[in-house]
């Protein structure tokens, strides 16, 4: 199971990564990808759309069921992964590198509420 150190998670199973310019990518961790099985589809959010932290905002499709994806902070989405349309299975590939949708946060939204790994690792079993 791969969790890298250098992002945050969720108690959903969200990964989070800031980027460069203060926003925020958000996907599925591997744990979830793996739990899911093989993706067929995702629908995600719109650019412009304003999140509350929680909200659920994203689905993933696999041929097993299918998962809300939750916002981990409050903001603005300000892009999604288009590219997941043609190819959801890329999030089963690399589900650190398939981003689902990137997210402004708002003034005052906090990382620190998020799970480092090694806190993740613990809530899954994993050493």
């Amino acid at each position: 199971m791969n969790i890298p150190d250098t992002l945050r998670y969720t108690a959903t199973h969200e990964w989070v990564r800031q980027e460069a310019d203060g926003n925020l990518s958000v996907g599925i961790s591997d744990h979830a990808q793996d739990s899911l099985g093989e993706l067929v589809y995702v629908e995600l959010p719109e650019a412009g759309r304003r999140l509350a932290a929680g909200d659920a905002c994203a689905v993933v499709e696999s041929v097993k069921a299918a998962s809300d994806v939750y916002s981990p902070v409050e903001g603005e989405v300000v892009a999604r992964n288009g590219a997941l349309a043609d190819a959801p299975n890329e999030v089963n590939k690399d589900p650190y590198a398939a981003w689902l949708f990137r997210i402004k946060p708002a003034s005052g939204a906090r990382l620190d509420n998020l799970m480092d790994a090694q806190t993740y690792r613990k809530r899954l079993g994993r050493p």
